[in-house]
């Protein structure tokens, strides 16, 4: 028994609708949750607008760069349009336009419920950790469930209408143009203020973590909205696109040859089922008076594992899908979890690695450093052999069902790890919404207690995040995997309409075209990294600077007389101006190199560049996300009194530590995988172009 295409795209609505249904309940339900403290009320308000300002100024910015990319798109893409059909070119504006529409409602969405949740998880914390822990992992469900269903509804509604893959492609490209610069510009802002925060309160005048006196604290509780939810929602909902678009391109090359529409079909089926296992996992997410939080976060993750294998099974066996393909999807979602176990043992302070961290950091910072940057490289492989390992598995499962197929696996493994993308949104949302409770109870004077268990939820959501992180760049890595077959299938579309050359199998590095490019791409995320932690550099001396002159400046702020309030706006226009200013040229620079390459060495350079650029980012963001995580997680374990505990000089180097890994986890790392789905998506998009107009080749 088959199932039909327009029962596979009613059933996609229908799921992407009841998302959205689950998304309003939570949100009314943490909406109605208790709150009485005037303080946090206060607080939470400024935070609240603090988040709000900057998004508001941030997608000005975007606005006009959107505008310009629209405009050439329209001229140029798929082909000039003098040379092709207006049509054509018309369908991929609007997919591009649409595509970043949906992006910035991402992360507008997560500010939204993030800024209410917040206030409501601290005020809890009074009752107890399991209803403190149900208003945070509900308020980041909220997230989860709305960017998953306006993904899949997206892709839905571009197909149904164009059913035209580069109008795909124009609508991941309008999701990931607008998720690169959110996430960046986000990224700047959060680790501007909070290494700020961290360095002349606790290190310098040793004042606690979220002091009001600190006039940096409200800047850095914004940070941990604009850059981790709103970022963040910004980024998954990219992911999720990015892999369905490239696995679609492929599915209808492989449709069209073949006959029949078997192969979109299961897409759509699949991703369906998956945001349907993510709304029953979600929905099945507690812990008890007592429990682990973690346990309860990562317990929620793997019923939500089994649900999918299950249902998709149950697919398969219904509608006579190939099997090898769902092997294929299980092996990536199998290995997701395995990198998100890696992650976990590199992160979480019940293991070794944190633990030899925290205690390196009683001899000194430069010793935080050494370990740390030691077990952040040594966590990258695994991880690296997993996603080498399913892309090998995948291709050689589904290489014997015909020509095509073998990449198109890899493409499934990808969405097979993204599958359950729904539930890792909401996960990693509960994280900054824990982090801001944490400092709202501290503020608010809500108790020891209170405190205690807000820490206990912030070190879970600190674990749970390096888990999700390795979840998102794992699948990055197949979905620019699936990408380069993309990128080879529409070079290989637009030369046989223009009989310029062969058909394009692959590409050989012995080929100087190939090498050139494989080494321009693989400097990409360096050169990147560096750029976005320059900006958090240079910003946050200037806001480090801004504090220190309150301290000396407003008469009782040090010794937090009564009636004596620091400057916060000052602080948070520091980080949004510096933000604002840093985000845009590293997406530049990314974009732009990768049209240069294109015109000057053609596709071949081009499929060079982006193995290079896969390779490099994701040993980059792998690093970078663990070491960070670790180091953070090292200075929480020293402060619950370990070591030394709050004070002490370990306590001293491992805020040093946690200081150097807020920009490598929160700015560059998951920035990272973003800029390599960007530059794969705009070589795919500028095929054609670069096959008729190169230099070398």
């Amino acid at each position: 028994m088959g199932i039909s295409e327009n029962g596979v795209f009613i059933f996609s609505v229908v799921v992407s609708l009841l998302a959205f249904g689950m998304a309003a309940y939570f949100y009314h339900w943490v909406k109605k949750q208790p709150s009485s403290n005037k303080r946090i009320e206060e607080v939470g308000g400024l935070i609240k607008k603090g988040a709000n300002a900057f998004l508001s100024r941030e997608y000005k910015v975007l606005a006009r760069f959107a505008g310009v990319a629209t405009l050439l798109i329209l001229v140029f893409l798929p082909r000039p349009i003098w040379m092709g059909s207006p049509k054509a070119n018309i369908l991929m504006a609007a997919s591009y336009i649409l595509g970043t529409v949906f992006s910035a409602l991402a992360g507008k969405i997560g500010i939204i419920v993030a800024t209410i949740a917040n206030g409501k998880a601290a005020e809890a914390a009074k009752n107890g950790i399991k209803p403190s822990f149900l208003v945070g992992f509900r308020g980041g469900a909220v997230m989860g469930m709305a960017v998953v269903g306006a993904s899949l509804l997206g892709v839905s509604i571009i197909y149904m209408v164009t059913k035209d893959a580069s109008s795909i492609l124009g609508f991941s490209f309008g999701a990931s143009s607008l998720a690169l610069f959110a996430k960046a510009g986000g990224g700047i802002f959060t680790k501007t203020a909070d290494i700020s925060a961290d360095l002349v309160g606790k290190v310098e005048l040793g004042i606690p973590e979220d002091d009001p006196r600190n006039p940096a604290v409200i800047a850095d509780n914004v940070g941990d909205n604009v850059g981790d939810v709103a970022g963040m929602g910004a980024d998954l909902f990219d992911s999720n696109v990015a892999a369905m678009a490239a696995t679609l391109v492929m599915a209808l090359g492989l449709d069209k040859t073949l006959g029949g529409a078997a192969n979109m079909e299961m897409i759509f089926c699949y991703a369906s089922l998956g945001l349907l296992a993510s709304i029953i996992g979600v929905l099945c997410a507690r812990m008890g008076k007592k429990g682990d939080p973690t346990k309860a976060l990562n317990g929620s993750t793997y019923i939500t594992t089994a649900i999918f294998g299950v249902l998709t099974a149950i697919a398969t066996w219904m509608f006579d899908f190939e099997w090898r393909i769902w092997g294929a999807t299980i092996i990536g979602l199998m290995v997701g979890v395995i990198i998100g176990v890696a992650s976990d043992y590199f992160t979480n302070d019940n293991k070794k690695p944190v633990r030899y961290v925290a205690n390196a950091s009683k001899s000194g910072p430069a010793f935080t450093i050494l370990s740390g940057v030691s077990y952040g490289f040594l966590s990258v492989l695994p991880s690296m052999i997993g996603i080498g390992l399913s892309a090998l598995l995948a291709y050689t499962i589904c290489a014997p069902i015909g020509p095509g197929y073998a990449m198109f696996g890899i493409g499934m493994a990808a969405m097979g790890m993204l599958s359950i993308v729904g539930m890792i949104i909401s996960n990693d949302a509960y994280g900054p919404i824990v982090d801001n409770a944490r400092g709202l109870v501290e503020m608010g004077h809500l108790g020891d207690k209170a405190l205690e268990i807000t820490d206990e939820l912030d070190s879970a959501g600190n674990t749970v995040k390096a888990v999700t992180k390795g979840f998102a760049i794992g699948a990055a890595g197949l979905t620019i995997i699936s990408l380069l077959g993309a990128f080879m299938s529409e070079a290989n579309i637009a030369a046989a309409e223009q009989g310029l050359m062969d058909k394009i199998t692959g590409f050989d590095i012995m080929n100087p075209l190939v090498f050139f490019g494989l080494l321009v791409g693989a400097a990409i995320p360096a050169v990147f990294s560096a750029m976005l932690m320059l900006g958090v550099d240079k910003n946050a001396q200037r806001m480090v600077a801004e504090i220190h002159r309150q301290f000396k400046e407003i008469v009782g702020l040090a010794e937090g007389k009564e009636g004596v309030v620091p400057e916060y706006d000052k602080c948070i226009d520091i980080a949004t101006v510096g933000a604002l200013r840093e985000l845009v040229p590293a997406g530049l620079m990314a974009i732009g190199v990768t049209l240069l390459v294109g015109f000057i060495g053609g596709v071949q350079a081009v499929g060079g560049f982006l193995a290079g650029n896969i390779i490099s980012g994701l040993l980059l963001a792998l690093f970078m996300s663990n070491a960070g995580g670790l180091w953070d997680n090292a200075k929480k374990y020293v402060e619950a009194g370990n070591e030394g505990g709050k004070g002490s000089d370990a306590h001293k180097s491992a805020v040093v530590g946690d200081t150097v890994g807020d920009p490598f986890k929160d700015t560059a790392g998951p920035s990272i995988n973003t800029q390599v789905t960007v530059v794969s998506l705009v070589a795919s998009i500028m095929a054609a172009l670069f096959i008729s107009f190169h230099l070398f080749g």
